[in-house]
Order: C-alpha cells, then structure tokens, then sequence
C-alpha cells in the first residue's frame, strides 16, 4: 500500500547524498530503495557493508516514524546487522524495516534487505529512543 509518503516525508540531506527512497509506509513499517554507486564499494568491487548497514537503520528508523501514536524524534542505540549475500554496484536495494515493539521510551524495529530478485542481502534489528509526539497516552504494557 502506498500511502503518497514519498512526496510528504522530510528527509535529510543523508538521504539525497546517498540516494536513498521512500518507496512506501504503512504503520509501523517503511521500504527504502537504494541503487549503490562505485564511490559505495568496498575494495573486493561489491557494496560496502556500511553503505547496507545506513540502508538498514534508515528504513528501520523511518517504520518507527510511522508508528502510532506519533513519533517526534527516533535514534537508534543498537544496531545489529548480519550479512547473508554480497550486494553489487547498481543493484537496486529494498529495505523493509517493520516495528516489532513500540513503548514509550524506547522502540525495536527488523529489517530485511533484498537485492535482484528477492535476494537476500542481510537482515537487521535495531533498538531506538524515542521521543513521542506530544499527548500520546499507551497502554500498561509500555515501557
């Protein structure tokens, strides 16, 4: 489902630089496309590991963003990444990071990356503070 979000999500400059997308959102999860140039290679000639890493906690950080209630300000404090298959330069990548807890001070967040075809670049996770929007009330169960 695509919510228009490319068109009314701010980014920053990070994304322009890296040429990063929104591709869609829903709540609670957000796709990320990045097409990695030569300058994002490693010395092997593949995508560096860093440049997925960056991929991974933009698309985790961008699903805690959608999250309900809102989400003024997210940084992630932990991040793992594991890599499954090499990613080639000029490959499009998607990252689809997906909310798996959301409580008041703190939020984690997994993601996938896929390469051509639905190959499976690396799966992430990722622990974030948050700084909810302003009048956000949440059930016991928050943290």
């Amino acid at each position: 489902m695509n919510d228009g979000a490319e068109t009314q999500v701010k980014t920053s400059r990070a994304w322009a630089w890296l040429g990063l997308e929104l591709v869609e959102s829903g709540d609670g999860w957000a796709t990320v496309r990045m097409i990695p140039t030569e300058d994002m290679a490693n010395m092997s000639g593949f995508v560096h590991g860093g440049m997925i890493s960056t991929l991974a906690d933009t698309a985790m950080g961008r699903a805690i963003r959608t999250a309900k209630p809102g989400v003024a300000r997210a940084m992630s404090f932990d991040l793992k990444l594991s890599f499954i298959n090499a990613a080639k330069i000029g490959e499009k990548l998607l990252a689809t990071g997906r909310v798996i807890h959301g409580g008041r001070r703190t939020m984690v967040a997994k993601c996938e990356v896929l390469g051509r075809e639905g190959r499976l670049i690396a799966t992430a996770s990722a622990t974030f503070a948050v700084t909810r929007e302003k009048g956000m009330t949440l059930g016991s169960d928050a943290d």
